[in-house]
């Protein structure tokens, strides 16, 4: 596996993973009363508290596409220099 290969590979996944955040981000914001309506069905939760819920996984998901994805991208692509 060259690096040429893995550095593809995680700008795309990079690039997917940011378009699950945005579909994420415009679901939520569209139909988010449908959503906590189901949701409320399963667990008993104050808007509130699943608003704080989903804006805090949304801010771990994105930290985690920064962390796994676009730093070692970053990585991969200054040492393919040298």
């Amino acid at each position: 596996m060259t690096v040429e290969l893995i550095r593809d590979g995680l700008a795309w996944c990079a690039i997917i993973n940011m378009g699950v955040l945005l579909l994420w981000f415009l679901v939520l914001m569209v139909a988010h009363d449908w959503i906590y309506r189901l949701h409320g069905k399963w667990f008993k939760l104050p808007e509130e508290k699943f608003d704080t819920i989903q804006y805090a996984s949304m801010g771990f998901f994105k930290l985690s596409i920064l962390v796994l994805n676009i730093v070692p991208y970053l990585a991969l692509l200054i040492v393919g220099r040298y």
